[in-house]
């Protein structure tokens, strides 16, 4: 059943029965949600699916054009939060932040939010794309590594790892500080310590590895990483469901710069 947001945009005339129909298929065949098949199709623009959306839900449609955003505000989310969750911070209102999603359902990042902040989270809509460039322009273009564009490499591309790999690295004898693996475990590192994580816990599964923080005692999951990034099956002595480590962040780089 549709939701009810695009019923209504039925209803008023915006879109016909046929090109929601029409909708709905297409996002059920290439995985996207039947607003984004919308937009593709050009039956709707970015903005009105962000109105109804937000008229469903009783939030303000916001323009991220037209609205000056202080830098303290900015600086409140972390750019990786913001990044990865695609969500700007916009103002304060007492002693609750306003921000920016695109999707208004997205209850586990103002979940995430609220963890992170400890504070009351309020919520306008904005097209993903506004979304995004917005975050550009008040974080910068992101011109350094990140945890989610290390993630995005791995996921991408056909890098796997095997224990001939392991035996050579070993015989070489070389630094291993450049190893992608190696740039990904310190940023997580950097990001737990800018979130203000006590603990990271790392946990893989047959298809997939959650990785989470411990934040004022909660733990809070960022998104999954590819299950091939812990290497052939064999090489793992620990069952699927238990957690590899779970690491105090202060002093994890120290820490994992000696060897064993």
């Amino acid at each position: 059943m549709a939701s009810d947001f695009l019923e209504k945009l039925v209803q008023d005339g915006v879109i016909s029965r046929d090109q929601l129909a029409e909708a709905q298929q297409i996002a059920a065949n290439l995985g996207v949600t039947t607003e984004e098949a919308l937009v593709k199709l050009e039956y709707v623009d970015a903005a009105q699916i962000s109105s109804a959306q937000a008229d469903q839900f009783g939030y303000e449609s916001v323009n991220l054009d037209e609205i000056e955003i202080p830098q303290s505000v900015i600086e409140m989310v972390p750019e990786s939060v913001a990044r990865e969750n695609i969500v700007l911070p916009l103002a304060l209102d007492g002693d609750a932040l306003l921000v920016a999603l695109h999707d208004p359902m997205r209850f586990d990042v103002l979940d995430k939010l609220r963890f992170i902040l400890n504070r009351e989270i309020k919520v306008a809509v904005a097209p993903k794309d506004a979304i995004l460039n917005a975050i550009n322009r008040h974080y910068g273009q992101s011109e350094t590594e990140s945890v989610d564009s290390m993630l995005q490499e791995f996921t991408e591309t056909s890098i796997e790892f095997s224990s001939v790999d392991v035996k050579e690295a070993e015989a070489v004898g070389a630094d291993d500080s450049d190893a992608p693996i190696v740039k990904l475990v310190n940023l997580i590192i950097d990001e737990a310590m800018t979130m203000r994580a006590s603990d990271i816990h790392i946990e893989p599964f047959e298809d997939r590895i959650r990785i989470r923080y411990r934040i004022d005692g909660a733990l809070v999951e960022r998104d999954t990483a590819p299950r091939r990034l812990l290497g052939p099956r064999r090489l793992l002595h620990r069952s699927p469901a238990r957690p590899v480590e779970a690491a105090g962040v202060r002093g994890a780089r120290h820490a994992g710069g000696h060897g064993g």
